[in-house]
């Protein structure tokens, strides 16, 4: 009978690897900060209106670091993780 490692038998593969885990968690960061971008301009009276809703920041910026971010976390996905064994 052959002896078994019990390391091997404990060890648990993830479908993602460290390194992905860690850009995932970089990307969903990216789409943190595109939100927050977003947010602001809000007025507490109904009946003014504030310009500073259509900033650069909200309508330019922001969405294109959002959409950056779910780019990275594509790519963050895809990549195939180094192996060291």
């Amino acid at each position: 009978m052959k002896k078994e490692n019990t390391e091997d038998l404990n060890k648990i593969d993830f479908a993602l690897g460290k390194e992905n885990s860690r850009l995932l968690i970089v990307g969903f960061v990216i789409i943190v900060i595109g939100f927050i971008l977003m947010t602001g301009g809000a007025v507490n009276d109904p009946n003014k209106f504030n310009p500073e809703v259509f900033s650069f920041r909200r309508i330019t910026l922001a969405p294109i670091v959002v959409l950056f971010g779910f780019i990275f976390e594509i790519w963050a996905i895809m990549k195939k993780p180094k192996n060291n064994d």
